[in-house]
């Protein structure tokens, strides 16, 4: 247990190292002071992670609230130049060539009410697939960076969080729109951030799901984005013209002849390659193939190729092949290629799925929108603040940890799982707060005088030592 104190104190200092940086952006020292104590009270709180829990958490039920609602409700969390920031400190850990691996995907914070900012129908999705079923909730988009890879691991860390909100939401001071318009705003948004903090270079992919097969993102991709994306097996797809495609009057043709679709591909028996890669600790035997250069309709200007992927075949478990779109460049003998390794694509294809992992973990534990602010700007800005913490919390992990290094647990028959959870950071950041402990055993020998024994009241501190979560 003595090896467990040196860790943690590096951990708190990295995490107040962090969180120091951001003073400057702050216009009152006070107003700093509160995020700080905001902060701290997000990882001390064991109920809802409202804003009236947080001050009961922190002592402060018996004050004023209202200053505490005003830093959502007017403004005073300048989230803009927080993510930058954010970014920043992300991109310590990466060169100028290292590859940025980027995920996004769309999340939902259901709603008691409609009357909230950008709170409107949306389909729920934790009803059944053979009945469907809606729900009052608000739409976001997610933008991640996926952390370098570790012995084949890697974590998704929030850094831009934005309303994607329906027009039938009726929001009254954001504007609405798609999925792929708030993709594409995200990759907008990092092209020129990067280009201010000297990166302008940087190689960049991102992965995403179906939902970002999109023509609208194809057409409109910034330059120098490498843009991997789930497609459908039914997708339409075309070669490129040929060369002297045009004839006597008329414009030059934009497509070819069309194109297998994935679904017919994935039947054809000859073609496929292999391909090994190791994934959080488990190698995968994988084939592939490719079918290149293709173009979707709507989007000539940006020629594409096919990857299909089938794992080892099971008797008892047969799962369809996956096909992926991804944009193709040209080499020096004019023939369009993948921009990178297939194995490196197929490795971050495979760890877009730690963009789940986060949605998971910032709703079911970190108490993603459960702040009960109604006013427009606050409704907003109090879920992009869970966000920003979350992250936060979770670089000042991996500047302490790594990935793949077990981190330390209370416990002795237990060495820790081969990457560290959000429960187990989140203990040992209330380790750090609340001083080293030890767990007490509550002996089962004593009948019928538990009220009476010291030490029952003692051991009582366990559950509380022991809880990531009430």
């Amino acid at each position: 247990m003595s090896s467990t104190i040196p860790q943690n104190a590096k951990l708190l200092k990295n995490f107040f190292d962090l969180l120091s940086e951001y003073r400057p952006l702050f216009k009152q020292k006070r107003t700093f002071l509160r995020v700080v104590q905001l902060a701290l009270g997000e990882i001390v709180v064991f109920a809802r992670h409202t804003i009236s829990q947080i001050l009961m958490a922190l002592g402060c039920n018996e004050e004023d609230w209202t200053a505490w609602y005003r830093v959502f409700s007017h403004d005073r969390f300048p989230y803009e130049a927080v993510r930058k920031l954010l970014l920043s400190q992300v991109l310590r850990d990466y060169g100028l060539e290292d590859l940025l691996v980027l995920a996004g995907d769309s999340t939902q914070t259901p709603r008691s009410s409609r009357k909230m900012e950008g709170s409107g129908w949306l389909r729920n999705l934790r009803t059944p697939p053979f009945m469907l079923g809606i729900h009052a909730a608000q739409r976001w988009f997610h933008g991640a960076v996926l952390l370098p890879e570790e012995a084949s691991y890697s974590r998704a860390l929030p850094v831009y969080w934005e309303a994607a909100f329906t027009p039938k939401s009726k929001p009254k001071a954001h504007e609405a729109c798609t999925e792929s318009q708030a993709a594409l705003a995200f990759l907008i948004w990092l092209k020129e951030k990067l280009r201010q903090l000297g990166r302008a270079e940087q190689p960049l992919l991102m992965v995403a799901d179906g939902a970002y097969d999109n023509l609208k993102l194809w057409q409109n991709l910034p330059q120098g984005v490498i843009l991997l994306a789930r497609s459908a097996k039914n997708r339409v797809l075309y070669h490129l013209p040929p060369a002297e495609s045009k004839q006597g009057r008329g414009r030059k043709a934009l497509y070819g002849e069309r194109a297998k679709s994935p679904q017919t591909l994935w039947r054809e028996k000859k073609g496929w390659r292999k391909v090994d890669i190791k994934v959080r600790g488990k190698l995968r035997h994988l084939q592939y193939r490719l079918q290149a250069p293709v173009l979707r309709k709507g989007a000539a200007n940006c020629p594409l190729v096919l990857i299909i992927v089938r794992g080892k075949s099971n008797v008892r478990i047969r799962r369809e092949p996956l096909p992926f779109l991804v944009n193709a460049i040209q080499n020096a003998a004019g023939e369009w290629i993948l921009a990178l390794p297939i194995e490196t694509l197929l490795f971050w294809a495979w760890q877009r799925w730690e963009i789940e992992v986060a949605h998971r973990e910032l709703k079911s534990n970190f108490g993603l929108g459960e702040k009960q602010c109604w006013h427009p700007k606050g409704a907003v800005l109090s879920v992009q603040w869970s966000a920003w913490l979350y992250a936060l919390l979770l670089l000042a992990g991996y500047r302490t940890w790594g990935l793949a290094s077990p981190s330390p647990v209370p416990s002795r028959w237990w060495r820790g799982a081969p990457r560290w959870s959000l429960n187990t950071l989140w203990r040992a950041y209330r380790a750090c707060l609340w001083g080293e402990h030890e767990f007490r055993p509550l002996y089962s020998l004593t009948q019928g005088d538990w009220l009476e024994i010291d030490d029952f009241w003692q051991a009582l501190g366990n559950s509380i030592f022991a809880a990531a979560r009430s």
